[in-house]
């Protein structure tokens, strides 16, 4: 096939899709699913983790993200394709790269719809007590329940592209409308005090608005849910072979959803701290749950216990709506992302069939199934929200590495949006996302080590047995085990997770002192960074990858409708 080398590569194009969702249904799209199950439980975690100072990881946080937003409205505007996190990296270096980022791409929306059923199922016991043992763990009949629900999440998607586009959109404005209120009414409960000094901090008896230090904060960004609720603004993405006009629309979805979802979280950790019964600080805020209902459902549990019964009801019917919400437009991009990768050749041809609607049939069945296979080893929602933040900050890894690339192999390619001042943005959002990695911790670090060689083996079965597999490309991929293993070994040797998060003993060795261990993180990223940079595909075999993308004759038969 002939390789297009004029002023611009062609553009990669997806068949079967429908290009049916307008501006609001793509900024609804992102937002449904940064406001899901993260605005129920984050603020309490991180206010457990934090005390008051909570506040600046959701600052922190929100500003991570927004720089990995601007890099991914960029590259969703210039190639809109389906499952394009999945997608980018492949075009950017190849098959080698591309295998892996894929995987984490499709390993972090697989896995969200189960946490937010844990959601629904860990407020759903105070109606139903027995979804929920004393740990706060799901019991069997809440597992049966949870099953159920994902199946209702693969059954909605079923509908096609615009009819569930609708029931989204209708979902979000609830979504989006019930955190404004509370935090409206709550501010009227506020209490200044708990902000102040004079509050206990923890077991030194030390109080203040950082009674744990600035490490607590940064630890708190990933494993009490900071990171994890801001998820989803890549869901435009995900969806951009189905978005009209998407060079425009796509990168205005995602910088809205983003701002909107940084300050409905701030606000909420600020109405949650400031309302909070005095007599529930007395154990300092690691305690602020004892002998409380506040664990198990932090905003509700508020509500009744200063006298708003009424939103304490609406609290838990929203505790339904959010994650439903956020489960099932997952669930979407989940099947969007196995689209892509059978696309890419690395997942079976049966992932990209499509039926009379549109929709991804097979890989939106197999994203059901995968996800209840997630359920079983890990029984809560702050248990499974670690694997999900790991795995997806190293999908947000490969979008400063791609958008570097492109920067430099095709400078005259239409950009409807372009990162200010790329050059230094691009490695900045490329250390953002390794040092959320490394806050993760080596606990999470290694569980995603295992993840990756088991995602390696079964992609390696399938291209085995494909005839037309992409030939692996390892020289501009030659960046990518040193990094890998890199990050595991400044990790093991790191100080996160912290000696005083509690549970079973960190298996880190705390060799590395604090503060010279984000200084070798930043580091270490820009000498990946600048070695990807330098390993790129060229020019010419980069197009020709893109060029490989606007096939419509690479499908196998289905006997349904393409």
């Amino acid at each position: 096939m002939a390789v297009e080398t004029g002023a611009e590569a062609a553009r990669p194009a997806d068949v079967g899709l429908r290009r049916e969702i307008g501006l609001i249904g793509a900024t609804w799209a992102s937002e449904t699913s940064i406001i899901g199950s993260g605005w129920l439980f984050g603020a309490l975690f991180a206010t457990q983790a934090a005390g008051p100072a909570a506040l600046y990881g959701w600052v922190i946080g929100g500003a991570c993200v927004i720089v990995l937003a601007l890099l991914h409205a960029e590259l969703g505007g210039m190639y809109p394709i389906a499952g394009g996190t999945a997608r980018f990296p492949h075009l950017a270096y190849g098959s080698v790269a591309g295998i892996s980022f894929g995987f984490f791409s499709w390993l972090q929306a697989v896995t969200v719809a189960p946490v937010e059923c844990f959601a629904v199922m860990t407020y759903g016991s105070y109606y139903w007590h027995s979804l929920i043992n004393a740990q706060g763990h799901i019991t069997t009949t809440g597992f049966i329940a949870t099953i159920v629900l994902m199946a209702i999440f693969t059954a909605v998607n079923f509908l096609g592209v615009r009819l569930f586009s609708r029931v989204n959109s209708a979902i979000t404005w609830w979504k989006v409308a019930i955190p404004i209120l509370t935090i409206i009414i709550l501010l009227f409960k506020f209490h200044g005090g708990n902000f102040s000094a004079g509050v206990p901090g923890g077991a030194d008896g030390k109080g203040g608005f950082m009674p744990y230090g600035i490490k607590a904060v940064f630890a708190a960004i990933p494993s009490a849910g900071i990171v994890f609720s801001y998820l989803g603004f890549e869901q435009a993405d995900q969806l951009a072979g189905e978005i009209k006009n998407p060079q425009k629309n796509l990168p205005r979805a995602i910088i809205i959803a983003v701002l909107l979802g940084t300050v409905i979280y701030c606000m909420c950790q600020v109405v949650l701290i400031g309302a909070i019964p005095g007599r529930y600080l007395h154990h300092g805020f690691a305690g602020i749950a004892t002998g409380s209902p506040l664990l198990t459902y932090p905003f509700a549990a508020i509500a009744g216990l200063v006298g708003l019964g009424a939103l304490a009801t609406v609290l838990h019917i929203d505790a339904f709506i959010s994650p439903f919400g956020t489960g099932m437009i997952y669930e979407t991009s989940t099947s969007r992302i196995g689209y892509g990768l059978a696309r890419n050749r690395y997942y079976p041809q049966v992932f990209q069939w499509t039926d009379r609607n549109g929709v991804p049939w097979f890989s939106l069945i197999a994203a059901f199934i995968f996800g209840i296979f997630f359920l079983l080893p890990f029984p809560s929602w702050q248990a499974l929200v670690g694997l999900v933040t790991g795995a997806s900050v190293l999908m947000y890894a490969g979008a400063p590495l791609s958008l570097g690339a492109f920067r430099l192999q095709v400078p005259e390619a239409v950009r409807p949006y372009r990162v200010p001042a790329a050059v230094v943005v691009s490695p900045l959002g490329f250390i953002i996302a390794n040092m959320i990695i490394y806050w993760s911790g080596f606990v999470v670090v290694w569980k995603l080590g295992v993840c990756l060689v088991i995602g390696y083996i079964l992609i390696g079965i399938c291209m085995i047995f494909d005839r037309q597999r992409p030939p692996l490309d390892w020289k501009p991929a030659q960046w990518l085990l040193p990094y890998l293993i890199g990050m595991g070994i400044i990790s093991w040797l790191g100080q996160f997770p912290l000696k005083g998060d509690g549970g079973a003993p960190p298996i880190n060795t705390f060799h590395i002192p604090s503060w010279w261990d984000y200084l070798i993180v930043a580091a270490f990223s820009l000498v990946i960074y600048f070695w990807a940079m330098a390993a790129r595909l060229p020019r010419e075999q980069m197009q020709e990858r893109v060029a490989r993308q606007t096939r419509q004759d690479d499908l196998p038969d289905t006997g349904l409708h393409h």
